[in-house]
């Protein structure tokens, strides 16, 4: 799509939307926007909608505040669930300076910068995302809570899946909204579910991320359920993850297949899972930045924990899934659902790019399960460790100045600042498991 002023001025009018919402992501990946009426539209969309950017964290000072909200017309979309007179709709915008230029703490222009920097080389990023997350029931007050009564597994269907109904509400939203869905299904955890939709370019699919969560929040409301993407909400159950499967294609060709490869993969395929070995670690913070997420990264719940790759088993961090020709991908499968999709997909296609540009070689693929190897077993293959928990991945993307580079000066002192702070509020907090496991005995 390639809509102009004049296409988003006429679509407002015939499908009489009173309401459009300009939409931004902050540095955490929370999304934002300002609301405004069709009266204000043209305004908007001539990039003279000012917002005060002290008021988002991890933005700017309050003595620079003014910001502009630059329109990215080709995303605009109508809620379908929002009523059928005075629609509302949004628009995802790209964030300035009063000056004009892009600002740079806009997570969106970060990746934009990635993408350009891969076109510039002949490449086309695609990326299909695997989104997971739970279903909860909410309480008296309208409060999300960790309790469901379903007790579904891995593909189970109604009636022993409680949140079908609420899932293909879902796929039939999003399907309004443009998304392709390819498939969904109950996940391994009870109330856990997954809806997975089509491939497409790098921003686009960042774009879909922030509104599928949006939507499937949304949906689940309308249900009296709440949605989350926490990445491990419950102890002892399988945690939610958000896979990402990635290829580069140059003239409409898939680069990292070839048939005469070794495992039918090219050189540029094994440059970049290179890349993202070499740059895991300190990418870590940017694919799971809670101190909640390392609690799915340990063995023995699928997630993986430690750096290893393989086109034959499930169990390490990055898998070749068994499609050739134009299916051919790269998932990594560490990142979750809470992570910022514009900078977990700008980390993972510098990184990928880095391998590429300096020929970076994977270590050897690993058939065996990584989680049965023993230590020694994995000292001989050379397999790493995931960090350990988010204070341990602050010090890891401290130390990898080339991930901080391609974030820039500005999101990365942010960042770090604020999840360090957020690692030292967790270590001083005393938990009820401390509660219990101490408190009689000492």
């Amino acid at each position: 799509m390639n809509y102009t002023k004049q296409d988003i001025i006429r679509m407002v009018e015939e499908d009489d939307v009173e309401f459009i919402r300009l939409q931004f992501t902050d540095m955490f990946g929370t999304l934002k926007n300002v609301a405004i009426t069709k009266s204000q539209l043209e305004k908007a969309l001539d990039n003279q909608c000012m917002f005060d950017g002290s008021s988002i964290e991890g933005f700017v000072r309050i003595e620079e505040s003014d910001m502009y909200l630059h329109p990215d017309l080709d995303t605009f979309a109508i809620f379908p669930w929002r009523p059928q007179q005075g629609k509302v709709a949004r628009i995802i915008c790209d964030v300035y300076r009063a000056d004009g230029t892009p600002f740079e703490g806009d997570p969106r222009y970060i990746l934009k910068q990635q993408i350009k920097r891969a076109a510039d080389m002949g490449y086309t990023f695609d990326v299909g995302p695997e989104c997971e997350f739970f279903l909860f029931h909410v309480d008296d007050n309208g409060q999300p809570t960790t309790i469901t009564h379903e007790k579904a597994g891995y593909f189970d269907l109604g009636p022993v899946d409680l949140g079908e109904n609420a899932r293909r509400d879902m796929v039939l939203t999003l399907e309004d909204m443009g998304f392709e869905i390819e498939a969904s299904h109950h996940e391994v955890a009870p109330a856990q579910h997954e809806i997975d939709f089509k491939y497409d370019e790098g921003l686009t699919t960042a774009d879909n991320i922030m509104t599928f969560k949006l939507a499937v929040k949304t949906i689940a409301k309308r249900h009296g359920l709440f949605a989350s993407f926490m990445p491990k909400p419950k102890f002892g159950v399988n945690g939610s993850g958000m896979h990402i499967n990635m290829s580069l294609s140059k003239d409409g060709k898939n680069i990292f297949d070839d048939p005469n490869g070794k495992l039918g993969l090219s050189q540029e395929a094994y440059y970049f899972i290179g890349g993202l070995i070499r740059h895991i670690k300190g990418m870590s913070l940017i694919t799971n930045p809670l101190v909640n997420s390392y609690k799915r990264l340990v063995p023995g719940y699928e997630a993986p924990t430690y750096i290893a790759w393989s086109a034959t088993n499930r169990s390490p961090l990055i898998r070749i899934p068994a499609s050739r020709g134009a299916g051919t991908r790269v998932e990594l499968r560490c990142p979750d659902p809470s992570a910022n999709p514009y900078l977990a997909l700008a980390a993972c296609l510098a990184a990928g790019l880095d391998g590429i540009e300096n020929k970076i070689l994977p270590p050897e693929e690993v058939r065996e399960n990584v989680f049965e190897l023993n230590e020694v077993a994995k000292d001989e293959k050379g397999i790493d460790s995931l960090p350990a928990n988010l204070g341990a991945a602050v010090e890891a993307f401290r130390e990898d100045e080339y991930i901080r580079s391609i974030l820039g000066q500005h999101i990365s002192d942010k960042y770090e600042e604020a999840k360090k702070k957020e690692w030292a509020e967790y270590c001083a907090h005393v938990t009820q498991w401390e509660i219990e496991e101490y408190l009689y005995k000492i």
